[in-house]
């Protein structure tokens, strides 16, 4: 019986090659994408088991293909890089991915990887629910829920939303000025201040609505943390 596919959305076509050559020894089906349109386009037509990710497309920030991948699928997701530092790791966790390699990986390190993550299915411990709280941060979902007597009720937020608390859940009590955050969940763009304050007020408000009250707080001149229910 052949293994696992894994789709390669990859625009290195030496290092697509590479893998290729390197997978297929394992036994691994392969296929793979250039860019990030016909990398998602793949993704609905092969269903593969398992993508590997380059953050670094032509076309798209692998950011918003990362972002788009968690809104469709929990599909098994490891987030490679050419050059990194630590905030690209984290940026990659909290955008959705599995598992995290810079450039360049011994090829026996990536197939152990692959099998770690193929063999939890997904559920690596960064792909984990955080709870904060009366709230649940669901990664591999796309999800924040909150705790309510008649049980979970899941807030409707918007991409950048769901980014904006799950950065912040990961260090429950930390604060993180605006500037970080535009960094973790903006990798698009670069956005004024104020449109982190309106996405923040948006977010307060639907935590606040959900029996969620002063777990966003707000630190003047600073910026933002997420805490307990009582702050």
């Amino acid at each position: 019986m052949s293994k696992e596919l894994i789709l390669m959305i990859e625009g290195d076509q030496t290092s697509c090659l590479l893998m290729h050559k390197h997978l297929g020894r394992e036994g691994f089906r392969t296929a793979d994408a250039p860019n990030a349109k016909e990398g998602l386009a793949l993704h609905l037509k092969l269903k593969p088991d398992l993508i590997i990710l380059n953050m670094s497309l032509p076309d798209r920030s692998g950011y918003e293909v990362l972002s788009e991948i968690r809104r469709r699928s929990n599909t098994p997701v490891i987030a490679v890089r050419e050059r990194g530092e630590s905030i690209d790791e984290l940026k990659s966790l909290v955008f959705g991915s599995n598992d995290y390699l810079t450039k360049p990986f011994d090829w026996d390190v990536l197939v152990i990887r692959i099998n770690n993550v193929l063999k939890t299915g997904g559920d690596q411990t960064g792909d984990r629910p955080i709870r904060v709280g009366i709230l649940t941060v669901d990664h591999s979902a796309h999800t924040v829920s909150v705790d309510q007597p008649t049980g979970p009720k899941v807030l409707n937020l918007t991409p950048r939303e769901f980014s904006l608390i799950a950065c912040m859940a990961r260090h429950a009590g930390r604060v993180y000025g605006r500037d970080e955050l535009i960094d973790y969940c903006w990798p698009d763009h670069v956005p004024l201040h104020r449109t982190v304050d309106s996405h923040m007020c948006n977010l307060r408000s639907k935590l606040d609505a959900a029996g969620a009250r002063c777990m966003l707080i707000t630190v003047r001149g600073v910026g933002y943390k997420l805490g307990n229910e009582n702050g």
